[in-house]
C-alpha cells in the first residue's frame, strides 16, 4: 500500500471515528421501525430509484459514450477470466439486494416487501447488461444474467427457508504483479485494480456454523469460508500473449478454506455499530487459510486476504 492509500485509509478511520461520536441521535435514526413507516419506506424507494438512475446515466456518459453503439446483440463471454467475472456478478447482485432488503426492513416494511426489494441487484445489473447489448465493444451476456439471478436467488431462498442469511458471499482482494502489464484492462491504480484485476480478487461463501447447530457451544459469530480465485490472467480469453507482446503466464484456479467472522452476530445495542457491521460484513476478514491449486498444490497462509 503506497502513501496515498495510507492517507485514504487514515481518512476513512478518522471519518468513522468522528461519525460515531454522534451516535446518540444517529442511533435513534438507524433503529428499525416496529411497524410500517410509510415516510421511511417512500424515502428508501425514492433513494434507490435516484441512485440507480444516476448510476445508469453516469455509466452511459462516462463509459459507453467512448465506444460506438450498435444494434442489440448477444456476446458469449462464459469462457473468459476463468469465470471470475461471473462470481463477481453473483456477489454484486446478492449484496445490492441485501442492502435494499435491509433498508426496507429499517422502514418497517413486511418480510414479503423486503424480498421484493432483494431483487434490486438483479434489476440494476440486468439494465447494465442491456446497455452492454447496444455497445459494439461488448454485448448482452446470458451468462452474466444467470450469475445475477443466482446471487439474488441465494438471498431470497435463505429468507424463505430460514428467515436468516446463513451463507453469505464475501469478497477479498490483494494486489498482484499482472496489472502493470495491462493497466488499461487490469487497472492503473489500487482503486481500479480492486474492480478490474481478477487475479487479486477472491470470492467466498461464508457459512455461519452456529446457525446450523443452534444448540451447540459454537460462537454465534464464527464462520467457515470456502473461496474461489484465479491467477496468471493477463488476458481474458486465452489469446496468445506473444501476439500482444505480453509475458507468458499460466492461468489456473485457486480454492480456499478459511475462518471468518459474521460481524452481524457480534452483540451490541448500538444501531450505528449494527449498521457498520452489516456494511462491512460483505468483506472477508484476513485469517489463516488453506489454498489448493492445480498449479502449486496445497499452500498454507498465516493470513490471507
Amino acid at each position: 500500500m503506497n502513501l496515498k492509500d495510507n492517507l485514504l485509509f487514515t481518512f476513512l478511520i478518522l471519518f468513522v471515528f468522528q461519525f460515531s461520536s454522534g451516535q446518540n441521535g444517529l442511533n435513534s435514526f438507524l433503529t428499525p421501525a416496529d411497524t410500517l413507516n410509510l415516510k421511511r419506506q417512500n424515502r428508501v424507494v425514492v433513494a434507490e430509484e435516484l441512485l440507480a438512475s444516476a448510476a445508469l446515466v453516469g455509466l452511459n456518459q462516462l463509459w459507453y459514450a467512448d465506444y460506438a453503439s450498435s444494434k442489440f446483440h448477444f456476446f458469449n463471454d462464459n469462457e473468459e477470466w476463468l469465470q471470475m467475472d461471473k462470481a463477481g456478478h453473483a456477489y454484486s447482485s446478492y449484496q445490492m439486494g441485501r442492502f435494499s432488503a435491509e433498508a426496507l426492513k429499517w422502514s418497517g416494511a413486511s418480510h414479503k416487501k423486503q424480498l421484493y426489494g432483494a431483487g434490486a441487484g438483479f434489476v440494476f445489473l440486468t439494465a447494465v447488461e442491456v446497455m452492454d447489448g447496444f455497445s459494439s465493444e461488448w454485448g448482452f451476456s446470458v451468462g452474466d444474467v444467470i450469475a445475477n439471478a443466482s446471487g439474488t436467488a441465494l438471498y431470497v431462498s435463505q429468507e424463505l427457508l430460514w428467515k436468516e442469511q446463513r451463507i453469505q458471499p464475501k469478497f477479498s482482494f490483494h494486489r498482484t504483479q499482472f496489472a502493470k502489464y495491462r493497466p488499461n484492462v487490469l487497472g492503473s491504480s489500487f482503486s481500479e485494480e480492486i474492480l478490474k484485476d481478477y487475479n487479486g480478487q477472491t470470492y467466498w461463501l461464508s457459512v455461519n456454523l452456529h446457525s446450523f447447530a443452534k444448540d451447540s457451544r459454537i460462537p454465534k459469530w464464527l464462520n467457515l469460508a470456502v473461496g474461489y480465485g484465479a491467477d496468471g490472467m493477463i488476458t481474458g480469453n486465452g489469446e496468445n500473449s506473444d501476439l500482444l507482446l505480453l509475458p507468458k503466464s499460466e492461468k489456473y484456479r485457486q480454492f480456499y478454506l478459511s475462518f471468518d467472522l459474521d460481524l452481524t452476530k457480534i452483540p451490541t445495542k448500538s444501531h450505528f455499530l449494527k449498521t457498520f457491521f452489516s456494511v462491512f460484513n460483505s468483506l472477508k476478514i484476513p485469517a489463516p487459510t488453506l489454498e489448493y491449486s492445480g498449479n502449486e498444490g496445497f499452500r498454507a497462509h498465516i493470513f490471507y486476504f
